[in-house]
């Protein structure tokens, strides 16, 4: 495999391969590599909720939007602070976002279309009540040619749209909702079509095979290679049991996905509890020490999309199915101390959970949700979890057992649910504010239902909810063209990173459901543009 390319994209999700179809399509010669057998990464195991600001779909409905507004949107919603490093990315990325999405539907089957999802921080400056949030329809596996076997298999069903995800009642009632679809279910067996991450790699990897792309699996990038000056000429790679190198002319672009299965460093940016992981077990960080071996900086390592899980068995270990199982009418999430801390139906609810005090530990975790018989009877996916891991579901038949069971204080979970209890009673949650109906934010996603039911029918339930990792953020610091800088603000040259193994610049604080796919694919595009116009 030794050989020269233009350009060497280490990663096949969302961001690797949007760079790779960039670059080819300006006319590089472009190599991806994949260090497991399986296409696609984290993005594959996605919903593919892709949150792109201003985009021609939106315009095509009549929705008025800028680039100003998502601008201003993403400034009201950030943390503190974070605008003096992020202010030019984030000025990039709603400028490059719409041209990446036209691109990416011009040179790929890939056709993406609006859900009915508003930005969820809908009262701050910029919000829009829909137009930003898309997802790919369907397309055949077939259309991935020889890697059509290869793409990475999700824990969420693939067979249905991120679409009908959200503008069904899937969750609550899967077997109802797949007999309403049967015949267009029916036809994407019969054609090896399927939504969501799958959907969205298949048609990435087709619009990269046409453009020329070279992909490998099994191939290990070890080590970066670089010139007397510092700047990255190629890569190490084991493939097949041998090492080789690989040259380029143009760059090397980091998209190996988080570093979330490196145990060492989760727990060094993670103390605490964590629940389950929900990506490939090959995202190790291996783009992370690479880049760290030769001078990156590596920035907001803290900083993760952390999504409400369930367990569940995939590829033979149990991981994160992503499911909001804690927004049921006769939930409650209360922390160590056995109380609640926030609104169940927070948007950021994995943001509230991971607080940190001053010295980085968490302030709230070990968390649970506290329900009662009812949940398991109206979200089957809650049932399967608890036969998944027989250790994920606690059961008592009095309040004061089930905290004696979990380690909290009995007397205060007792006057916790009694308080919860009575504010259903009232029909007002004047703790948290938690609405009394369902949630407005959630307005075209059925899976989050909210409200207020008392939690009175025994037997009463106890499940964790800490951190379910799908994708670390934290990672090389770029600048606004993804060139990956050192400590000083330098840039290495020849060196790009994109989606989750760069410091990204929109961090556990999402502004929407898809502030990971639709972000990924931009920085994965300007890194694609920023190798095209590189002159070495």
């Amino acid at each position: 495999m030794e050989h020269e390319t233009d350009a060497l994209v280490l990663g096949s999700g969302a961001a690797g391969l949007t760079a790779a179809l960039t670059a080819a399509v300006a006319g590089l010669r472009v190599t991806v590599l994949e260090k497991s057998d399986r296409l696609g990464g984290t993005s594959a195991m996605s919903g593919a909720g892709t949150w792109i600001p201003a985009n021609h779909h939106a315009a095509a409905a009549g929705i008025e939007d800028s680039a100003e507004e998502a601008l201003a949107y993403i400034h009201a919603a950030a943390p503190e602070g974070w605008a003096a490093t992020e202010d030019p990315l984030w000025q990039r990325l709603v400028e490059a976002a719409p041209a990446m999405l036209r691109f990416v539907e011009a040179h790929s089957p890939l056709r993406f279309a609006l859900t009915p999802e508003g930005d969820p921080l809908r009262d701050l400056p910029g919000a829009k009540a829909r137009g930003r949030m898309l997802s790919p329809l369907p397309l055949s596996r077939w259309r991935a040619g020889r890697f059509a076997r290869s793409i990475r298999k999700s824990t969420i069903p693939e067979l249905f749209t991120y679409h009908e995800a959200v503008e069904t009642d899937l969750y609550h009632h899967p077997f109802r909702t797949a007999w309403q679809l049967w015949p267009r279910l029916a036809w994407r067996v019969l054609t090896n079509t399927r939504g969501k991450g799958t959907a969205l790699v298949t048609g990435l990897l087709r619009g990269c095979l046409n453009a020329g792309v070279r992909i490998e699996t099994r191939a290990s990038a070890l080590e970066l290679l670089q010139d007397h000056a510092g700047a990255v000429i190629g890569a190490v790679v084991e493939h097949r049991n041998a090492r080789h190198r690989i040259t380029v002319r143009r760059g090397v672009v980091i998209a190996t996905g988080g570093f979330e299965w490196d145990g060492e460093r989760l727990a060094r940016h993670f103390p605490g509890p964590v629940d389950y992981l929900g990506s490939p077990p090959s995202n190790t960080g291996d783009g992370h020490r690479m880049a760290e071996a030769i001078g990156a900086a590596l920035d907001r390592m803290d900083q993760a999309t952390l999504t409400p899980s369930v367990p569940t068995w995939h590829e033979g270990r149990l991981m994160a199915r992503p499911v909001p199982f804690h927004t049921e009418p006769n939930a409650i999430l209360v922390n160590r101390h056995g109380t609640r801390f926030v609104n169940e139906l927070s948007f950021n609810i994995g943001e509230a959970v991971d607080a940190r005090d001053a010295a980085g530990m968490p302030l709230h975790q070990p968390c649970w949700v506290i329900s009662d018989s009812r949940l398991l009877g109206r979200l089957p996916p809650a049932r399967w979890a608890a036969r998944a891991d027989r250790n994920w579901l606690k059961r008592a038949d009095h309040i004061a057992e089930l905290a004696r069971l979990i380690g909290l204080e009995p007397a205060t979970l007792e006057a916790t649910v009694a308080r919860y209890n009575a504010a259903c009673a009232a029909g007002r949650d004047t703790e948290f504010g938690r609405p009394s109906a369902a949630d407005a934010a959630a307005s075209g996603d059925r899976r989050r239902r909210g409200g207020l039911q008392a939690i009175e029918a025994p037997p009463f339930l106890a499940m964790p909810f800490n951190r379910s990792i799908l994708g670390t953020k934290g990672g090389p610091r770029t600048n606004n063209r993804a060139e990956v800088l050192r400590p000083d603000g330098s840039v290495i040259p020849g060196l790009f990173a994109a989606g989750a193994s760069s410091a990204n610049p929109i961090g556990t604080r999402g502004v929407g459901t898809g502030t990971t796919i639709g972000p990924y694919m931009t920085w994965g595009y300007v890194a694609g543009l920023e190798l095209a116009r590189r002159n070495r």
